[in-house]
């Protein structure tokens, strides 16, 4: 699975740097680095939503409060 994080100025703005960083957090607590892939992107043309973030090819808006609920439903669940 992979995730990617766009890192671009207007999501860098809205917490993206927070969402990586928990992101790491999360994926090292559950122990599925070898499972998930964290990656970042420099503009995924989506500068007015929130930070963009998508899992494999699916698109989602998230804030940095949201993330660890994004988590758990978009990644976690979807691992077992």
């Amino acid at each position: 699975m992979k995730v990617t994080v766009c890192i671009g100025s207007a999501c860098h703005v809205k917490g993206a740097a927070k969402i990586v960083d928990e992101l790491q957090y999360l994926i090292a607590q559950k122990n599925c680095g070898d499972k998930v892939e964290l990656a970042g992107a420099f503009c995924m043309g989506k500068c007015q939503t929130g930070v963009s973030v998508t899992v494999d090819d699916t698109y989602h808006s998230l804030k940095p409060e949201d993330t660890k609920t994004f988590f758990e439903e978009q990644v976690a669940k979807k691992l077992k």
